[in-house]
């Protein structure tokens, strides 16, 4: 990535930016050329932005290229996204191609400008929520779900900005269709990848008690949930993930106000 920065005009208020004519030149060789490249951008992007014509920056570097990612975000720009083998480089070797772009409006430089830009290339874990739920012979409540073969407990993704513990309660109001209590946190679970979804982790909720009289009265989400089922464990070993079996045979024998660490439904070694 060594050579003159060219800038195309993409239209719209939109550039890109490239470093030669050779759009997947080699990576980087360290510390001295990321600097050079990490100055040269930063001078550019100032000049570019500053003017009327430009709103936005975006250039686009080689996933298998450290030095150069980190040129550009110290920089100012922001990791947006990464196209899949998107980039052949001068050995016809098909990369991973990382999208950088810098807005007008961005703040750059100083605390929030600096969290801003890391926010954006760190890594980013997802956050499951689940509550259990169980009646007074000590059955689980489980949902069979209309997308996948295994059965659940209640809850699910928690979004962005949304705290786990809120996040939970709407999942269940959705899947449901009732208000249900969420009490204190009983497990955290780190999940290793499973069937095409990265690791996660998952926190698990006591929800309290429930009765057959309560599922009677539940609006189940009709896209998403088939069926709700009060079933012991035995019952509901066939449709639980080794996973969840694990992670429930556990859970559901803890001292009241007891909150374990868990990795893969295990206690860790």
């Amino acid at each position: 990535m060594s050579g003159a920065l060219g800038v195309e005009d993409a239209g719209d208020g939109i550039a890109r930016l490239s470093w030669s004519a050779e759009p997947a030149a080699a990576p980087l060789g360290g510390a001295d050329e990321a600097q050079a490249l990490q100055d040269r951008l930063t001078r550019t992007a100032e000049t570019l932005l500053s003017g009327a014509v430009f709103r936005r920056l975006e250039l686009t570097v080689r996933a298998d290229d450290p030095w150069g990612r980190r040129a550009v975000l110290r920089s100012g720009f922001r990791q947006e996204g990464v196209r899949r083998r998107a980039l052949l480089g001068p050995d016809g070797v098909a990369v991973d191609a990382v999208l950088f772009a810098r807005l007008t409006e961005d703040p750059v430089g100083g605390a929030v400008g600096f969290s801003a830009v890391m926010n954006s290339a760190l890594p980013r874990k997802r956050l499951i929520a689940h509550v259990l739920y169980r009646d007074a012979d000590g059955r689980v409540l489980l949902c069979q779900t209309r997308f996948k073969t295994d059965w659940e407990l209640p809850g699910g993704i928690v979004e962005p900005f949304e705290a786990p513990r809120l996040g939970a309660a709407r999942e269940v109001r959705e899947e449901l269709g009732v208000d249900l209590p969420i009490g204190p946190l009983l497990a955290v679970d780190w999940m290793p990848p499973y069937l095409g979804w990265d690791d996660a982790l998952e926190l698990i909720f006591d929800g309290g008690l429930v009765t057959e009289a309560d599922l009677a009265g539940f609006t189940l989400q009709p896209s998403e949930i088939a069926a709700v089922r009060l079933v012991t464990l035995a019952e509901a070993a066939d449709h639980l993930t080794p996973l969840a079996r694990r992670r429930l045979e556990l859970i559901t024998t803890l001292p009241a106000g007891r909150t374990v660490l868990l990795e893969d439904g295990s206690l860790p070694a």
